[in-house]
């Protein structure tokens, strides 16, 4: 489908839930957030090259995950700053508070299957303020790994059975790339 066609196809809801929507375009069927929610993808190193990452069971691949902490934009505010909702994930999920907030970059996640898109945050200037974990019932799991240590993390959850977000690749990439 180009552009114009993409614009002169009217698109169809097929189902419509809190927090998704089932989507069709033409023949192309695809999920987006609902309500005009976006999601914030955190990259936290501290000032002694150490990378915050979690780990959750994900009900969706019914497995845990090891990732980037995120989180979502507006899902309880609406127009809420991408700031704000990083500054609080981080908060939420790790335990570490960012003395500033920097956009690197607004992605897509799954652009074949999915609508959502993510803007990537770089925290700077981390505080340990808590104990992270995520809110009631999400059970996250915190690590705070050595960038120069993290192929070997990466390799020894993923030999745990764990799955690893590809955005973890923005981790791995030089190791990969050689």
């Amino acid at each position: 489908m180009t552009p114009e066609e993409r614009d002169a196809t009217p698109e169809e809801i097929m189902w419509a839930g809190r927090f998704i929507t089932a989507k069709r375009r033409g023949r192309w069927e695809y999920v987006g957030r609902a309500r005009g929610i976006e999601a914030a993808v955190i990259v936290a190193i501290d000032d002694e090259r150490h990378v915050l990452l979690v780990e959750q069971y994900r009900v969706p691949i019914g497995a845990y995950c090891l990732e980037l902490p995120a989180g979502l934009v507006g899902d309880e505010t609406s127009g809420e700053a991408v700031e704000i909702a990083a500054g609080r994930e981080l908060e939420e999920e790790t335990g570490y508070r960012a003395g500033r907030l920097e956009h690197a970059g607004h992605f897509a996640s799954s652009p074949g299957m999915v609508s959502e898109t993510f803007t990537l945050v770089i925290a700077h200037d981390l505080e340990k303020v808590g104990d992270g974990g995520g809110v009631e019932g999400e059970n996250i799991t915190v690590h705070r790994v050595p960038l120069d240590g993290i192929a070997d993390f990466v390799a020894q959850k993923r030999a745990e059975g764990l799955v690893i977000d590809v955005k973890m690749l923005l981790l791995l990439a030089s190791g990969l790339i050689g």
